[in-house]
């Protein structure tokens, strides 16, 4: 039981299903570090986690001039790690850069998630336009100021972002929950602020956050008793892992082959996305998913199996929309080999069986390229015990 003790007459899913109550809790408040500084929370040692939430809140205030936003504002002020039980990293967004990333790659997988959840019709600025499709922005959410923008004028600007961290790959089934009812467990989050200078550059003037804060809530399950008197739980003999990688040797133009990292028997990959990221210093931004940027995007494995092709950048974009209801891959870069969205049981891939799993990027002539890097998160159940 993810290397807790618990006897086997307790798993019993339609029991715990049926008598379990669902809480959600606050857990920290943390003072922002000013950036580029790691939060360690501890999380309370009750009931069932499935769910992490993560809220940023402050006053964005802009003295003494202007100065400009990197792509990494606003979703990618952090990044986070999540370890449990000895299990290290089974939320590892990495950290973000002048590009982007860390919980942008959160926010990304929520959209793929949530069909339902949409960023159509919330209106922000990215690169000096306004956009109402494919912001991956919420209409309770406030950035302030826009992304990529340049000449952000003096003054104070309220900020309010949230971020979930999905321990459980699904809130119904409960998939990768995690059991905490008892003092041997061990569950760790780690917020690693992005440097400020990754945020906010240029300029005459000088940014900086006032009154900011860091709240972390959870939602948990009740571990209700049976008729028995023995505790009733799920099976949660799964955990849930979503790690990004970064690769900057070996991606230019034309067809670049990436194995894939953490691969081995008894895991079942359930998507695979990322995006290639261009320019140097705080003007890196991720390489928009157009035909103009992308030939041919596939995985392959063995010797040469390649399952899926989409065609170039503007057929994985269409595909993307009509999946996840959001056109974040025209603004984000984002591509996605997605085999959990339809049917997990027919389309998820035997990381074991699956030899060799490979990504395949291409990117088209006419792109002129400055220190490019691919940057692509795996998402993954495995059996406890295992190595994420």
């Amino acid at each position: 039981m993810q290397g807790i003790a618990v006897p086997a007459e307790s798993v019993n899913p339609d029991a715990f299903f049926e008598l379990t109550r669902r809480h959600i809790s606050p857990e920290k408040n943390l003072s922002y570090g000013g950036g580029g500084v790691t939060h360690v929370a501890e999380l309370r040692k009750a009931d069932i986690l499935s769910t992490i939430t993560l809220r940023f809140t402050g006053t964005l205030r802009i003295a003494g001039g202007t100065i400009n936003s990197t792509a990494a504002w606003p979703l990618g002020i952090a990044g986070t790690r999540f370890t449990a039980n000895g299990q290290a990293n089974l939320i590892n967004t990495g950290t973000a850069s002048a590009a982007g990333g860390g919980l942008q790659h959160l926010r990304a997988r929520e959209l793929m998630k949530k069909s339902d959840l949409t960023d159509r019709g919330v209106s922000q600025s990215i690169g000096g336009q306004t956009r109402t499709q494919g912001t991956m922005a919420l209409a309770s959410e406030s950035w302030g100021v826009g992304s990529s923008q340049t000449g952000i004028a003096a003054g104070d600007y309220d900020v309010d972002l949230t971020f979930v961290i999905p321990v459980a790959e699904d809130e119904k089934d409960l998939v990768g929950a995690i059991f905490l009812q008892t003092s041997s467990s061990d569950l760790t989050l780690h917020i690693d602020e992005t440097p400020l200078g990754q945020l906010f550059t240029g300029g005459t003037g000088t940014a900086a956050f006032i009154n900011a804060r860091w709240e972390v809530s959870t939602t948990k399950f009740s571990i209700p008793v049976g008729p028995n008197g023995q505790i009733v739980v799920p099976n949660l003999s799964v955990f849930h892992s979503i790690i990004a990688s970064r690769v900057s040797n070996g991606v230019g133009n034309g067809e670049n082959e990436q194995r894939i990292v953490g691969q081995g028997a008894g895991k079942s990959l359930l998507r695979i996305y990322g995006r290639v990221v261009n320019g140097t210093g705080t003007a890196a931004a991720p390489l928009a998913m157009t035909k103009a940027n992308f030939g041919p995007l596939a995985y392959r494995f063995g010797n040469n199996e390649t399952p899926d092709t989409f065609a170039d950048g503007s057929t994985m974009r269409s595909d993307m929309e009509r999946r996840y209801n959001s056109d974040f891959a025209a603004l984000y870069g984002y591509f996605c080999h997605d085999f959990a969205h339809e049917n997990t049981f027919r389309d998820v891939l035997d990381m074991g069986t699956a030899a060799e799993l490979r990504l395949l990027t291409t990117l088209t002539n006419s792109v002129s390229l400055a220190a490019p890097a691919l940057e692509y998160v795996t998402e993954t159940a495995f059996l406890a015990g295992q190595s994420a």
